[in-house]
């Protein structure tokens, strides 16, 4: 058999948090001896996600006959049985079974005879506890990814991923701390804290109230805990839960990365409404405005849902108003995807054309204020993470093409000309960043 028969691998498709997850099962995979074998990592934020896991399955078992296939993720929590009946799998697993190599492998780390296509997912509403995992580093990558929860216990009416993940549950502080140690000690400068809501760290141990967050312990812990981590970033936050101690440590805290990515979702209020979010475009207003008062220069990213159920055309112009008026640079857009089981699913649905039309005009929109950011760091020096030889990106998380001789992982003073389809050139470099 050839070795690229041979051969393991993983197929992550969809967040940061299956990112993280995936390194988890890479470590799991070596020490089982797993050979011949892959992973999909599946998605199920959309159903165009899940449509991709599908073909990715059958184009891997086209190119490998002989591997075994493995899936696990969100789709395959939702819908075991929908992948358990593709010739091309055999063992479907769950998300609180996928961490542990003894349920994900079963008797392949055994190395005894195939089972037939198994299917081991558990009610993920009866999980409690979180673990932690320790991993010694991401494969390949010089930003490292840290769990500190898992689940959500909102109810937007959009949204399967609670039915995916499961309730808010936090990873114990200290669990995070010595991840992150571990993770720096093997040379990782930045580190991004992940989870499926992360603004709601704590509410399950009692860390926070009702409209606050626990969040702010795990930034202190971590600053205060592991003084040579450089760069701590946030990934997406819930606008409702971020309070005057958020504010407070964003100003105050120079290693915490100046890029707040916001679940906003919509900018107009009865859209708002409807998908049960639980801000609306004032709080979003305050948020923005009290964030750049304690930090000037912080940008913004942006979740959006283009084309919700009952969202008229005067509406989403409302939405787009809102979001130029705030100038927010980073917009992952989506067009509205019908999921089965979803209170949105029985609203009146807006033309699949009408959302993918709306969907460019917020992407084109997002470009915009991206190009403005990238025009306001020309002539600048910023430090610069570097992920390749050519590429890296600012504290801002703006894009900086390189000249190709910088050493991944090092964070370096760069001096920025000016910027062209979307990166920042420049020719020249400075001395390392201290």
């Amino acid at each position: 058999m050839s070795t690229r028969e041979q051969k393991t691998d993983i197929i992550t498709l969809g967040c940061r948090l299956n990112t993280l997850e995936s390194e988890v099962m890479r470590e799991e995979m070596d020490k089982a001896g797993i050979t011949d074998t892959v992973i999909i990592n599946t998605c199920a934020v959309t159903a165009e996600a899940e449509r991709q896991a599908r073909q990715t399955i059958r184009r891997l078992k086209r190119e490998r006959p002989t591997a075994r296939i493995i899936v696990t993720g969100c789709a395959a929590q939702l819908d075991p049985t929908k992948f358990a009946a593709m010739d091309e799998v055999e063992r479907v697993v769950g998300n609180a079974e996928k961490l542990d190599g003894a349920k994900l492998f079963g008797a392949i780390a055994g190395h005894g005879q195939n089972e037939a296509t198994s299917i081991i997912v558990s009610d993920i509403n009866e999980v409690r506890e979180t673990a932690g995992h320790l991993v010694s580093g991401l494969d390949g990558r010089t930003r490292a990814f840290v769990m500190v929860q898992q689940g959500c216990d909102n109810d937007c009416t959009f949204c399967i991923i609670p039915a995916a993940r499961g309730p808010n549950r936090s990873v114990p502080l200290d669990q995070i701390v010595t991840q992150v140690k571990k993770l720096v000690a093997a040379g990782h400068l930045e580190v991004v804290l992940t989870g499926v809501d992360i603004a709601a760290y704590g509410s399950d141990i009692g860390l926070c109230g009702e409209h606050g967050t626990g969040l702010t312990a795990v930034i202190k812990g971590i600053l205060d805990g592991v003084p040579d981590l450089a760069r701590l970033r946030l990934s997406s936050l819930d606008p409702a839960r971020l309070d005057d101690d958020f504010f407070a440590l964003l100003g105050a805290q120079p290693r915490l990365m100046p890029h707040l990515h916001l679940s906003l979702q919509a900018a107009e209020d009865m859209v708002l409404k409807r998908m049960k979010r639980r801000h609306l475009v004032g709080d979003v207003k305050s948020l923005v405005k009290r964030a750049r008062l304690a930090r000037p220069g912080v940008v913004f990213g942006a979740d959006l849902i283009a084309g919700f159920p009952t969202e008229t055309d005067d509406m989403f112009e409302t939405t787009l108003a809102n979001i130029k008026a705030m100038g927010l640079q980073y917009l992952h857009v989506f067009p509205y995807s019908t999921r089965p089981g979803t209170a949105a699913e029985r609203m009146p649905q807006v033309p699949g054309p009408i959302a993918k039309a709306r969907a460019k005009r917020l992407r084109q929109l997002g470009d915009d204020n991206l190009s403005t950011h990238l025009q306001s760091l020309c002539a600048t020096t910023q430090a610069v993470l570097v992920e390749k030889p050519d590429f890296g990106r600012t504290e801002t998380f703006a894009p900086v093409r390189l000249d190709g001789t910088a050493t991944p992982g090092a964070i370096e003073r760069v001096h920025l000309d000016r910027h062209h389809d979307g990166e920042l050139l420049t020719h020249h470099r400075s001395r390392a960043a201290e």
